[in-house]
C-alpha cells in the first residue's frame, strides 16, 4: 500500500487532476494534502476568520469532487485552486456583510505581511537593518501590488494566471508587478538579488 501511495505522489498535477475526474479518490486526496496548507495560508491573507477560511478551502475541494465530471481537463491546478478559494472568500464577504457588498473579488484586501528572515541571508550581502528595511518596504506597498508579488514569487503563478485571479487584464496585472518591483528597487540598496529575496519571503 505504501509503495502504491508513493507511486501516486510521483504523478504530476494534471495527471492527478484527470485521475480524480475519473473518480480516483487517492489522486483527490494527494492534491488535497499537497495544497491544503498553501490554500489556507492564502485564504488567511484575504480574511481574518481562520475557521471560515478553512471551511472555504474544504468547500472548494468538496465541489471539485462532487462536480468532477464537469471539470476542464486542461487547467493549471494550483492556479485553479487559488482562484477558487479567492472567489469563495469573496462570496463569504458578501454573504456575511463583513465588508461592503461586492460583486467581484477586486474589493478584497490582501492582509498578510511579508517577512524576509535575516538568517536566510548571508551577512556579506545584507545586514539585519537592510532586511528590516526591505520588510517595511514590502508591507507598505498597496494591497493589490503585495498580492500580485505574493502570487508571482511565493506561489509561482504566471502573469496571465494572476490577471485571471485578480479579474484584471494582462497589462493591469503586469503593471501591478512592475510598480511593486519598481518601488522596491528604488529603495533596496543591498547587493543580494531582490527577486531571490522575494522568493524567500514568508507570510
Amino acid at each position: 500500500m505504501k509503495t502504491q501511495n508513493l507511486e501516486y505522489k510521483t504523478f504530476d498535477d494534471i495527471t492527478l487532476w484527470n485521475n480524480l475526474k475519473e473518480g480516483d479518490e487517492k489522486s483527490f486526496s494527494i492534491l488535497f494534502e499537497k495544497y491544503y496548507a498553501d490554500l489556507v495560508n492564502y485564504g488567511n491573507s484575504l480574511s481574518p476568520y481562520t475557521e471560515k477560511v478553512q471551511d472555504c478551502v474544504q468547500d472548494v475541494f468538496t465541489d471539485i469532487w462532487v462536480y468532477r465530471n464537469k471539470l476542464q481537463s486542461t487547467v493549471v491546478v494550483k492556479a485553479y485552486l487559488l482562484s477558487s478559494v479567492r472567489k469563495r472568500i469573496a462570496r463569504l464577504h458578501e454573504r456575511d456583510h463583513i465588508f461592503r457588498k461586492v460583486t467581484s473579488t477586486d474589493s478584497i484586501a490582501f492582509l498578510l505581511e511579508f517577512s524576509v528572515e535575516h538568517d536566510l541571508i548571508d551577512d556579506d550581502y545584507a545586514t539585519k537593518e537592510r532586511v528590516a528595511h526591505l520588510n517595511k518596504l514590502l508591507n507598505d506597498l498597496p494591497a493589490r501590488q503585495k498580492e500580485a508579488l505574493y502570487l508571482r514569487y511565493n506561489q509561482g503563478l504566471t502573469v496571465e494566471q494572476i490577471a485571471e485571479m485578480l479579474e484584471v487584464n494582462y497589462q493591469s496585472a503586469s503593471n501591478l508587478l512592475y510598480r511593486g518591483l519598481l518601488t522596491l528597487r528604488k529603495e533596496w540598496k543591498g547587493s543580494f538579488s531582490l527577486i531571490l529575496l522575494l522568493s524567500l519571503t514568508t507570510c
